[in-house]
């Protein structure tokens, strides 16, 4: 058994090195190039149609706004994994990988849009009433056989995925509470009543709920480390040009910090910048789907909104707070992750930094589970009913329980290799599809009557 445990945790090394990168960031790129570079070329109106339109009313079918929409979708990407994965990056690859992770998030964008326009495309009414879509539904617009089986795996395997996933994420924030003393139970409790809350009153009440929550933990953090950034202001210029320096040139060994060569910055930076946003993981739609809207590209804007708000600010923030503090350079490598709460607490005080950091992970946590709860939850209906998606929803609740005890040890990185069983046939459909999201793009921008409405 333990042969078999070790050849598949190699397995899942090996495949989500050169393979996946390969997979996602080719993949997001031949979408850039078949789409005609619309992130690039159309920037100026995907800002205005989203932060300038953000609590305007939208026109068109669907169950909740598209801002709410957006803001469930942030709730899942915006995660501990934002404070935690970027010193991470810096530390193996060096101050180059976040310019390579700004890189692999332009490009990144071409995923989103073309999972935005499909989940839109093939959306339908569920039970209640309300609009589901995602890459379950979309998958089947593939012809013959094949499209269908890409939808059953997709679908199963998030719904699995999604358990140790939960685990994790309750284990991280039980984790950093642990540094103030407070019980795994409280963590767990105070988990647990919001998620059932949030997630049995489906995507009008997550829509409500996202929407207060995001921007509110967002902007906690970010005000934080703006902060703490300020506080080292002289350090920031050098900062800055290390990021462009060394995205090019191999960084030298400093103190704590070991060196990396440029190869070493690609890789950690074009992680980071695929982890960050879920562009290409089939994620993003399932919340978008039930936005009303006019035309599915329109909603598509909102998928550069995220990867903006995602990694061009929130990562942005949290790399420079590592950068200009140089505790990178101090530390070593195995404890990276603790970057940001000691560059708090180093401004703020043991007390506030402390609980500053902890309370921004619990927020960034809370809303992860509730929204990836939500989303196995919709996964187990389109398999098997709405009854068997409230049975997956009380699985999900019971495995927050789990993670604020348990160690999860190898499973944690099973999930990686879970996480790849979802990615692959998604990205298979984003390809042979993207004739169709072209024409929904060609038809958006070429008409007046959508292109400059508002």
């Amino acid at each position: 058994m333990q042969g078999i445990i070790d050849a598949l945790l190699t397995f899942s090394d090996w495949l989500w090195g050169i393979p996946m990168l390969v997979i996602l960031v080719g993949g997001s790129l031949f979408l850039t190039i078949r789409l005609g570079f619309v992130q690039f070329r159309h920037f100026g109106f995907a800002m205005k149609e989203t932060f300038g339109k953000i609590f305007h009313k939208q026109e068109g079918e669907g169950t909740v706004s598209p801002f709410q929409a957006a803001t469930a979708a942030l709730a899942s990407t915006i995660g501990a994994s934002n404070i935690v994965g970027v010193p991470v990056a810096i530390a193996f690859g060096g101050p180059g990988a976040v310019f390579w992770m700004w890189v692999v998030a332009l490009i990144g964008c071409a995923a989103k849009i073309s999972e935005i326009v499909l989940g839109i495309r093939y959306r339908s009414l569920n039970e209640a009433g309300e609009y589901v879509g995602g890459p379950m539904y979309y998958l089947r617009g593939i012809k013959g056989g094949l499209g269908k089986a890409l939808s059953i795996i997709f679908a199963f395997f998030l719904m699995i995925e999604l358990i140790p996933s939960i685990a994790a994420q309750s284990l991280s924030a039980v984790q950093t509470a642990s540094t103030l003393n407070i019980p795994p139970i409280v963590i767990a409790v105070l988990l647990v009543l919001p998620v059932a809350l949030f997630v049995f009153g489906g995507i009008k009440t997550l829509g409500s709920f996202t929407e207060k929550l995001v921007p509110f933990m967002a902007l906690t953090y970010l005000v934080g480390g703006i902060a703490v950034i300020i506080s080292n202001i002289g350090n920031l210029p050098g900062a800055v040009a290390d990021i462009f320096r060394y995205a090019f040139t191999p960084a030298a060994a400093v103190g704590g910090f070991g060196g990396a060569a440029v190869a070493q910055a690609i890789r950690w930076g074009t992680a980071r910048g695929v982890y960050s946003n879920e562009a290409g993981m089939g994620t993003a739609p399932i919340a978008h789907s039930g936005a009303i809207t006019d035309h599915p590209m329109r909603q598509a804007m909102w998928g550069v909104f995220e990867i903006v708000v995602d990694t061009l600010i929130v990562c942005t923030v949290t790399a420079l707070v590592v950068l200009t503090s140089g505790l990178y350079q101090v530390l070593p490598s195995s404890e990276a992750a603790s970057i940001p709460a000691r560059a708090f607490q180093a401004l703020l005080g043991d007390g506030v930094g402390g609980v500053i950091v902890t309370a921004s992970i619990f927020l960034f946590v809370l809303s992860t589970i509730t929204v990836i709860a939500w989303y196995g939850k919709t996964q187990a209906e389109f398999l098997f009913g709405r009854t068997f998606g409230n049975i997956m929803v009380v699985v999900y609740i019971g495995a927050i329980v789990a993670g604020a005890y348990i160690e999860l040890g190898v499973i944690y990185r099973f999930l990686d290799l879970l996480l790849a069983t979802i990615i692959i046939p998604n990205m298979i459909g984003l390809v042979l599809l993207s004739g169709e999201v072209k024409t929904l793009k060609d038809e958006f921008f070429g008409n007046p009557d959508y292109f400059k409405k508002g």
